[in-house]
């Protein structure tokens, strides 16, 4: 019913940088929260940073003064500008968004299928 579409993932050296974008589709009457979350090869998936509507954000310690998340509410989409990169951020990056179909009916939490970063000399 929701599509989200992620775009951005690559491979990069570190202290190099990378622009994550994702960009929500299909029935989405509206987006509430957004956000950015990764998950490594045996380990759980954990939050990296989210930005609600009005553009308040939070972020996983280990990202803060590196990540930043920003989002463009008229075209549905979440940005994670990605700086000082270290092997450790190496891990799939999956978007969600919080949205609601349409009015009165409940808000569901909705994922993209994940782009790969890899950070690596």
């Amino acid at each position: 019913q929701v599509e989200l579409v992620e775009s951005g993932g690559g491979l990069v050296q570190p202290g190099g940088s990378l622009r994550l974008s994702c960009a929500a589709s299909g029935s989405a009457f509206r987006i509430d929260t957004m956000g950015w979350y990764r998950q490594a090869p045996g380990k759980q998936r954990e939050l990296v940073a989210g930005i609600s509507r009005s553009g308040n954000t939070n972020y996983a310690d280990n990202v803060k003064g590196r990540f930043t998340i920003s989002r463009d509410n008229t075209k549905n989409t979440v940005y994670l500008q990605m700086n000082s990169l270290k092997p450790e951020d190496t891990a799939v990056y999956y978007c969600n968004a919080n949205a609601q179909v349409r009015p009165g009916t409940n808000y569901n939490l909705y994922w993209g299928q994940g782009t790969q970063v890899t950070v690596s000399s």
